[in-house]
């Protein structure tokens, strides 16, 4: 069948939106139509080259839609069911999914390779195979993705809305609740207040946190955590510590959860300064693979047992947070609508990328 996609080519280059090839479902695939794609920072990484991706590839990893059809040995879902892509697929039966942490399935590995969890490609255009950004590539009318990356939802859930819930509003309320384990009477602080950090404050408020400060040198942004469940707000590490040193009477925050556009070695050493004893780092934010030096003092790691912890998918495991976070939604206790700044159609997806670098937008999203 034909889709029209948003493929990059090349790296540092525009997206570019042209009509595809794409395949049916194969076995244990299913073809899903979509309705939205959140237009995540992770992929302007492979634009960048902070996230290596063999190229070409259709690009989006945060959509939500309904099934076409499904490949041979599907039985969890059916055409017409809605369903929300999860950027981690989880097949249920490795250690690690067997263990309770399916974020970290042994599919993961497969999300920066380009082609299905086969080895072979459903997109094809200008005489190339095609990538799929996470094996899902939802910035396309139709996409072909496996179904451990398939999680049915409520046909009463907006999947505009749900769409955001396939990365960027679980990957930072867990980063807050699962990752940082934040408890009631907390000091969080969230260190860049994008699509992540939003929703980490979000998590951080309904999981009891006494200060939810949040951090970023966009005033628009700071302006908008507050609606989202910030109490406090800073421009620059200097005033937020002035400012937690002060609420906290010198004790320090409890959680700093590092959200920025991008993970350098720097934001370490700075968001240890702003937790105390036994403080929690949390790294969401996606680094570039190749800087290996981070800066931090060993003797606040030893002497005060302040921590740094890896962060992905909010530590999130899809098929049950999902379904527990769009709960929160529909119980009115969280947030999805008003995340959506502004909405774009597929071909105007370079300028959704250029608002969300000009701090015009918490999370800009692709309606087909």
């Amino acid at each position: 069948m034909k889709t029209k996609a948003a493929v990059l080519w090349g790296l540092h280059q525009k997206w570019e939106v042209e009509e595809l090839d794409l395949d049916g479902p194969k076995e244990h695939e299913v073809l899903v139509k979509l309705t939205a794609s959140g237009l995540c920072h992770s992929d302007d990484h492979l634009v960048t080259g902070d996230m290596p991706m063999n190229l070409p590839v259709v690009g989006g990893h945060e959509g939500a839609g309904v099934v076409a059809d499904v490949g041979p040995g599907v039985s969890e879902v059916e055409v017409g069911d809605h369903v929300v892509l999860s950027f981690i697929p989880a097949c249920g039966r490795c250690a690690e999914c067997a263990r309770g942490r399916s974020n970290l399935c042994v599919y993961g590995a497969a999300i920066m390779a380009g082609p299905q969890l086969d080895g072979t490609f459903r997109f094809h255009g200008r005489g190339q195979d095609i990538g799929q950004m996470c094996v899902l590539g939802t910035f396309s009318e139709y996409t072909v993705v496996p179904i451990a990356s398939v999680v049915k939802v409520d046909n009463t859930i907006p999947l505009d809305k749900a769409a955001l819930v396939g990365c960027g509003v679980t990957t930072g309320y867990g980063a807050a609740v699962r990752t940082g384990e934040t408890r009631d009477g907390d000091t969080v602080v969230v260190m860049g207040v994008g699509g992540l950090g939003i929703n980490a404050v979000q998590g951080a408020k309904l999981a009891g946190a006494r200060y939810v400060v949040a951090l970023d040198p966009v005033a628009y942004k700071r302006e908008r955590a507050t609606e989202f469940g910030a109490t406090h707000a800073a421009a620059t590490v200097e005033e937020a510590h002035g400012l937690i040193t002060d609420l906290t009477r010198g004790g320090m925050a409890d959680v700093c959860v590092v959200t920025t556009d991008s993970a350098e070695g720097a934001y370490v050493a700075q968001a240890l300064s702003l937790v105390g004893k036994r403080g929690r780092v949390v790294m969401t934010a996606i680094p570039h693979p190749t800087d290996t030096a981070v800066d931090m003092s060993l003797f606040d790691l030893t002497l005060y047992e302040k921590q740094v912890r890896g962060c992905l998918f909010g530590s999130s495991n899809p098929r049950s947070d999902i379904h527990r976070i769009l709960d929160l939604y529909q119980a009115g206790r969280l947030k999805l609508d008003e995340l959506i700044t502004r909405e774009y159609d597929l071909d105007d997806v370079n300028q959704g990328y250029a608002d969300m670098h000009n701090g015009l937008n918490l999370r800009g999203l692709i309606r087909f």
